[in-house]
């Protein structure tokens, strides 16, 4: 416990870190934030204990595949993944399987992974490449590019096969932010979920001046992890674990003193800021300005001059422009236009059900947990690095899936830098010890903050949401 006292007569989830806050921080900056960093939407959730069994349970990682990964949206590439028409990709959720194909005139389409024939999936997992064609590699029934059975072996066999009734299934589709979205929802259209416009909530409006479409994979991994899928989201959810995981950090970075938001159902965000000091660091401590720039550029540049300081400023300003001028140099383009907290900040939306968008220049990730077959304690990590496209010529292909196994670091990735491959490692090394606490824990289940983890809340409340709608219907 700290020696902070909670002023008395707060009403539940009132309650927040002593000191400048996210909002006070980037509001005082030379370049200020758009609109949408300086809104604030928290609403108190309830503080009940989360149940471990909702991460341990066989059976409750089966209500999720029958009732919640059935009825989202979820993305399943980037639009560059399939540029061409006959490139595919195949997205994979539990047992479900997605074949993305671009078709002849331009469009993308989505089908169930599977042949009309005898079943036999028409496109490995995981897998993507080209084909002018979807043929089954069993018996050979092939359909086109827009699910048309076009070939038929031994056609005089099949007097009850009718080509127009043997259309490949198609799932719903939609493109956001370069993102291409599947939603295996097949139910009633009075059941069915919303169009993937009013899914996205918010974002389409707060991401505005930020086109992920105008981006390219830099980096692209998968890794195994050995926990649950929830779990494993959670912990990006928060920065809460800054102070024991990352203590690193803490002399240059907020953590207790973060913004968290909820915009209505589906997305989340929070902001913490860079180049500014922990709340939890005493104030004889602190770093004066100087001498956090002084730390942020030997990190970043080590053994080149520091610049002073100019009077009025602080090291934020004088970072955010280095970043700026740094990388406009390294990708070809001009992010003078960027405030201060969109260039240097980790800010943080989360799309349920587990898709992470940071829309900022210098911490550009995209990243999705999904369950790893059957075993609640085993998910898939996907980790994409997302660089701004150059404003001459063509932006390099999206770089190819490096996978990694439970042991392996991230810092054994090509072209993924070493402080954020650190952090990676840091922030997935608690997941075992997680995941078998969950098992031993006389205590059984898991206690969140009102405010710092509301977001881990919101999200466990939706799983249950549509798990106990699908039950009921």
């Amino acid at each position: 416990m700290t020696d902070q006292i909670t002023p008395v007569n707060l009403q539940p989830g009132d309650g927040r870190c002593p000191g400048p806050s996210t909002h006070d921080i980037i509001s005082a900056d030379s370049v200020p934030p758009p609109t949408q960093l300086l809104t604030q939407s928290y609403r108190f959730e309830g503080d009940e204990d989360v149940p471990y069994e909702e991460f341990t349970s066989r059976e409750y990682a089966l209500a999720e595949h029958d009732h919640m990964w059935s009825r989202t949206w979820q993305w399943a590439c980037r639009e560059e993944h399939i540029p061409e028409p006959g490139d595919y990709y195949v997205y994979d959720i539990g047992d479900r399987s997605a074949l993305v194909v671009r078709g002849p005139d331009g469009t993308i389409k989505a089908f169930h992974n599977s042949c009309l024939h005898r079943g036999t999936q028409l496109k490995p997992p995981a897998t993507s490449g080209f084909s002018n064609k979807l043929r089954c590699p069993f018996h050979g029934w092939t359909w086109s590019l827009d699910g048309d059975l076009i070939d038929l072996p031994c056609e005089w066999d099949f007097p009850h096969v009718a080509a127009d009734e043997y259309q490949l299934p198609q799932l719903r589709t939609g493109i956001w932010g370069g993102f291409v979205f599947v939603n295996f929802d097949d139910c009633a259209p009075a059941l069915q979920a919303p169009p993937l416009e009013e899914y996205l909530g918010v974002l389409p409006e707060h991401f505005q001046n930020w086109n992920l479409g105008d981006r390219y994979v830099e980096v692209h991994i998968r890794k195994k992890l050995p926990a649950n899928w929830k779990a494993s989201a959670e912990a990006f959810l928060e920065a809460y674990h800054i102070l024991e995981t990352h203590s690193q950090a803490i002399y240059t970075a907020g953590d207790a003193n973060a913004q968290y938001d909820v915009f209505g159902d589906n997305v989340t965000r929070f902001i913490h800021t860079v180049a500014t000091t922990s709340p939890h660091v005493p104030e004889a401590q602190r770093p004066d300005e100087q001498a956090m720039l002084n730390m942020l550029m030997a990190r970043k540049n080590p053994g080149h001059d520091v610049p002073t300081i100019p009077q009025g400023e602080r090291a934020r300003d004088v970072y955010a422009r280095h970043i700026q001028g740094t990388l406009g140099e390294a990708y070809d383009n001009d992010f003078s236009h960027l405030s201060v907290s969109e260039t240097i900040d980790s800010i943080e939306y989360f799309l349920f059900p587990n898709a992470f968008f940071f829309p900022g220049l210098q911490i550009p990730l995209c990243y999705r947990f999904r369950p790893d077959g059957p075993d609640p304690d085993q998910c898939i990590y996907e980790v994409l690095y997302l660089r701004p496209k150059p404003r001459s010529g063509k932006p390099p292909r999206p770089a190819a899936p490096v996978d990694l196994g439970v042991d392996d670091s991230y810092t054994t990735v090509p072209g993924l830098p070493i402080s954020l491959a650190q952090v990676l490692d840091q922030d997935t090394s608690n997941l075992a010890a997680q995941t078998r606490g969950f098992k031993s824990s006389k205590k059984r289940g898991q206690t969140l903050g009102n405010y710092q983890e509301v977001r881990a809340r919101h999200f466990q409340s939706l799983v249950r949401q549509y798990i106990n709608e699908g039950a009921n219907t």
